[in-house]
């Protein structure tokens, strides 16, 4: 490292929670950020839109580029992430700090670094108070002290971290992507039955392509729909329940049987919405039984199904009772269970039939009965190589982005701290190809 570098106080080279929305606010809502929506460096679910006049109350705190935001409340789970490109309509709930850099004293990137140690993390979680709800006061973050180099090391430093978090965050974008194609492959061909309404309409004919329908699969669609007790389907299809292709695994087992450094999913780790499965931990001090689950197995969260926390295990482990371990009775309905599992319809369906007021739980039996409009297996076998391609992959990007999250945790505390050198960071990161 050259220069000089000092101790500093948080306080001294950011502004904390600089703005709020005002009576000039531009737009008639606002596209709001809860602690929920949060993980561990980044956003994992959509802001959600909210009409201002329906929700006054909803938190009108600003951010924007370059701003590191992070959760007074619970500051031990570290909800956190980096501002990059927000749209100008998003606001955060005031249960979260926005930390403002003074780019005259401190690197944006650089900021969020120290911001995201453990270190710091640590720091606050000494300052808490309350019992149910332990949160940290602004004036808590503002005393916490950082290493502070001259802005040519905190840009050289941001560079290797921020190199590290850009390549996790493009592994999240394809992921999300792969995840869009699957659904609408699913919609169009199980829903929408967009095959034969093309061959209906004339628009597909044989030996011709369409998106999404190469000429090969022309005959394995009918070209009429029929009447059924689920409306118009197609020719040839038929109308059964979930429970006649999936089934619900339960593999229950003690915390003295599970093994130490067993993954570890809970409800928490699963994200609203998405089937990619990031976060995990490792099970230590587990106190009931768990259920055992494989790599590939589909998860769905059964309290509070609304959340709609449906994914696919991309490890070998264990989850929590509140979590339903679901497989196809054979390999070849994947893809078809997986599509309706995460369907809106289908959440809709558990959701209104939940029991319980304030923790509202689904379970297998009324999920089993949901009717589902069944094809031949060859169109089945179609979706289920697609379907399972992608799952492929979208696993593989999971476990690379874990990869490169354990080594941007481990050089992170050492740059922060001046404790190796960029040129040696960016050596050891050469090696590893990136």
């Amino acid at each position: 490292m050259t220069g000089e570098w000092r101790d500093v106080k948080i306080g001294e080279v950011v502004s904390i929670n600089p703005e709020a929305i005002g009576y000039d606010w531009p737009f008639s809502y606002i596209k709001y950020i809860d602690i929920s929506s949060v993980g561990e460096g980044l956003i994992v679910e959509t802001p959600q839109t909210f009409c201002l006049a329906e929700a006054p109350n909803r938190a009108k705190r600003l951010i924007q580029d370059g701003d590191t935001v992070l959760s007074t409340v619970r500051p031990g789970r570290r909800s956190m992430f980096f501002v990059k490109h927000p749209e100008p309509e998003w606001v955060v709930s005031t249960g979260f700090a926005v930390l403002r850099p003074r780019r005259e004293h401190i690197e944006p990137r650089y900021l969020y670094a120290c911001v995201f140690n453990k270190d710091f993390t640590n720091f606050l979680v000494r300052r808490e108070k309350g019992a149910a709800y332990p949160a940290v006061l602004t004036e808590d973050i503002a005393d916490a002290v950082i290493k502070l180099p001259p802005l040519a090391d905190q840009r050289a430093i941001a560079h290797i971290l921020g190199t590290l978090d850009d390549k996790i965050e493009l592994n999240r974008r394809m992921s999300q992507t792969l995840e869009e194609m699957a659904r609408a492959l699913f919609k169009a061909w199980f829903v929408d039955f967009e095959p034969v309404r093309a061959k209906m309409q004339g628009r597909w004919r044989r030996g011709e392509s369409l998106p999404g329908l190469p000429a090969h699969l022309y005959d394995l669609f009918p070209d009429r729909l029929v009447d059924s007790q689920l409306g118009e389907i197609p020719e040839g299809w038929g109308v059964g329940k979930l429970g006649d292709i999936a089934q619900n695994i339960r593999r229950s087992v003690q915390p003295t049987e599970i093994k130490p450094g067993t993954p570890y999913i809970a409800l928490e780790h699963m994200p609203r919405r998405c089937i990619s499965l990031y976060e995990w931990s490792i099970s230590e001090d587990l106190e009931s039984n768990k259920f055992e689950f494989k790599c590939g197995e589909i998860l769905f969260g059964k309290l509070r199904p609304y959340f709609h926390k449906v994914g696919v295990a991309p490890v070998n482990g264990v989850c929590s009772t509140d979590i339903l371990v679901i497989t196809p009775k054979k390999d070849e309905w994947f893809g078809f269970t997986l599509g309706h599992l995460f369907s809106d319809k289908f959440i809709e369906y558990t959701s209104a039939g939940s029991t319980g007021t304030k923790m509202p739980r689904t379970n297998w039996e009324d999920m089993a009965c949901y009717q589902v409009i069944v094809s031949p297996e060859p169109v089945v076998k179609i979706l289920n190589r697609f379907s399972r391609s992608l799952v492929a992959q979208i696993i593989a990007m999971i476990h690379e982005s874990r990869t490169l999250a354990a080594l941007r945790d481990a050089l992170l505390p050492k740059l922060v701290r001046g404790e190796i050198r960029v040129k040696d960071a960016e050596k050891f990161l050469q090696e590893r190809g990136l």
